[in-house]
């Protein structure tokens, strides 16, 4: 096989995949209108040479997945624009005409409160119902998908919580995400996962704590009383439905102030460090962070610009038995039988933190206890899942 072939080879298996994104994940028509977005690299970055190679690749799948996907749905919009550095800040206004339609965007300046929207400032109740309001009354002119392949995650947004609450959109959330995700974890047994992820979140709805350990010393207690815990399946074809691709977790916001003990990572967001990184947690909020590699220091510093990124934001568990690889949090938050805890906004799934930060962190072969009415049930053990 020559070269050519081996790329034309390559290109028929990525347009067949990027078309099963749109037909058997988000169920999108050809009457349907589309919106896919990136982010793009900013020159003051400090990133390995690596990780600027992964981000300018994202922006490349982008166009191809919106190129690829006017085959099965004839309106769709394709956007990029400069990074906001932080996974949960809100995009760009152009991004929300694009989405929820140029006339909420103008009703939304004309009464001052779209900048203090993308600033995620806080709003009082009043404002909150006037701007559900006017975007509920213009929600004809709203996408009907979203397919969010920006490298920060617009996950925990309010873009995309009124987006999918309000205006009923179908919403793929797939921050860091590239090609050999189409081939791996893409590539589950999608009936299989929905079983397993939904057996799993009605398992743990109702506990009153959750215990966790691990090997490398991790040993929290977090509070999730009257906590939802939420699956995501990849399943996102109805009305409003709202996931990771690729899927396979359950997820839960702590209780605030709750949650207490030791976390130790082994591993950063998209590379594995050199030595652990301490994080002692106390009333819900990381109070120390220690350790010799590096990037403690770097998020030390990233926690000190905004007291509630300290927040622990999140627990989830991961269900996707063909998710393998641990230097992308995307994937390895999916690994069946590992566990993540997340720093800062989980204003969007059940907790009381608005924050423009959100990031998570993996922790594999960990055990897991809940506690219901003061009896204690594991559910995963040493990574293996027991229900």
């Amino acid at each position: 096989m020559t070269d050519v072939d081996k790329i034309k080879r390559r290109q028929k298996m990525l347009t067949k995949a990027i078309r099963e994104l749109y037909i058997t994940n988000l169920a999108v028509k050809k009457n349907e209108k589309a919106l896919v977005f990136t982010d793009t690299l900013l020159s003051d970055e400090d990133i390995t040479e690596q990780d600027s190679k992964r981000r300018k690749a994202l922006v490349d799948l982008a166009r191809q997945v919106a190129d690829a996907g006017s085959e099965v749905c004839r309106n769709i919009t394709f956007l990029a624009y400069p990074a906001l550095r932080t996974h949960g800040s809100e995009p760009p206004k152009e991004v929300w005409a694009a989405a929820f339609g140029s006339e909420v965007v103008k009703e939304l300046e004309g009464i001052g409160i779209l900048e203090d929207l993308i600033g995620k400032k806080e709003i009082d109740e009043v404002l909150k119902r006037t701007i559900h309001s006017i975007i509920r009354e213009n929600k004809a002119d709203a996408v009907d998908v979203v397919i969010a392949l920006s490298n920060f995650s617009t996950s925990h947004t309010k873009f995309r919580d009124m987006l999918t609450n309000i205006c009923n959109v179908r919403y793929a959330s797939m921050p860091l995400f590239d090609e050999a995700m189409f081939y791996g974890p893409m590539q589950v047994d999608w009936n299989a996962l929905e079983k397993r992820t939904n057996n799993l979140a009605a398992c743990i709805d109702g506990a009153e704590k959750v215990l966790v350990t691990a090997p490398n010393g991790t040993n929290l207690v977090i509070g999730i009383k009257g906590r939802k815990a939420l699956p995501d399946t990849g399943n996102l074809t109805l009305p409003g439905s709202f996931g990771n691709l690729p899927a396979g977790e359950v997820f839960v916001a702590p209780l605030e102030g709750t949650t207490e003990g030791v976390l130790v990572l082994e591993w950063a967001p998209t590379f594995k460090l050199e030595s652990p990184v301490t994080v002692k947690i106390e009333k819900g909020l990381v109070k120390d962070i220690s350790g010799k590699d590096p990037y403690a220091k770097k998020l030390e510093s990233k926690l000190k610009e905004n007291p509630d990124f300290k927040n622990i934001a999140e627990l989830g568990i991961g269900t996707n038995d063909r998710a393998k690889r641990a230097d992308n949090i995307l994937e390895s938050e999916k690994i069946l039988g590992t566990i993540h805890i997340a720093f800062g906004d989980n204003s969007t799934f059940g907790g009381n933190v608005r924050t423009p930060f959100h990031q998570d962190f993996v922790v594999f072969t960990a055990t897991v206890t809940i506690v219901k009415e003061d009896e204690e049930k594991t559910i995963l053990y040493d990574g293996l899942l027991s229900i």
